[in-house]
């Protein structure tokens, strides 16, 4: 595809975590698409401290600004990694005719049935607590604060990237949050906004923070159509540990959709 071939170019959205996304980046973008990286408030290079942002919209500001100053008609394709579900769940909300499709990497996938807080609520509940090895946790004022351990790095998140990407991941994590408290006092996503927006779900298939199990079953509880997509052999750092097969499958996802 050329770049000069502006019919075809089109706007991927990627959420979040800029860093994580550098090699997925030019793949794209050599196929003649517009990429944008966000790093939410309070994560990579945003200056806001966890502890300074009390809400999900909040934290999700970087986001939702960039819809909403889109030129008109414009639609991107929105991929949300991991609890970056829940961002771009949130963004189609307010801004559903700003998005062409929404694309889940094995990430938190609400519906328009229960609280937003709903998806996350369950994965805690299916998690056994020896399987967050060393990561710590603590709850300040009405906010859940989550450091992931090292161990919990190497081991069930980047356990399929090259040694190189686990260490530089280290040095970046930054504390964080889930924000239970807050997303299970908002309203259900809309079926006029959420729900409008077509959905596709990217499986990964050795991913052990989200694993294959609890992505099926976050797929059948959407209670939409859904593309689902499969990744082998891929971790929860899809983007690292299986870039170009990742490219692929957006590609044909905005070929569907954009």
């Amino acid at each position: 595809m050329s770049s000069g071939n502006c019919m075809n170019r089109k706007h991927y959205v990627l959420v979040h975590g800029a860093w994580c996304w550098d090699k997925l980046k030019p793949l794209l973008e050599t196929s003649g698409h517009h990429v944008t990286l966000l790093d939410l408030a309070a994560s990579g290079t945003n200056m806001k401290k966890i502890e300074d942002v009390d809400t999900f919209s909040v934290y999700s500001e970087p986001l939702l600004e960039l819809l909403a100053t889109l030129p008109p008609n414009e639609k991107v394709i929105l991929i949300g990694h991991s609890l970056g579900g829940l961002n771009i769940a949130l963004a189609m909300d307010k801004f559903p005719d700003k998005v062409a499709v929404g694309v889940f990497l094995t990430a938190f996938v609400p519906d328009t049935e229960h609280k937003p807080s709903y998806v996350v609520e369950k994965c805690i509940e299916s998690t056994p607590k020896e399987n967050w090895l060393d990561s710590k946790f603590s709850q300040r004022e009405n906010k859940s604060i989550t450091v992931f351990g090292h161990k919990f790095l190497s081991n069930k998140l980047y356990q399929a990237c090259s040694v190189e990407d686990q260490e530089l991941a280290k040095t970046l994590i930054r504390p964080g949050s889930l924000f239970i408290q807050d997303l299970s006092q908002q309203k259900t996503f809309s079926k006029q906004g959420y729900g409008s927006v077509p959905l596709a779900f990217i499986v990964c298939t050795e991913d052990l923070a989200n694993p294959l199990k609890f992505q099926l079953w976050m797929i059948q509880n959407v209670g939409t159509n859904v593309d689902v997509l499969e990744i082998k052999g891929a971790d929860h750092m899809a983007m690292l540990s299986k870039p170009h097969q990742l490219c692929d499958f957006l590609l044909h996802i905005a070929t569907k959709y954009a």
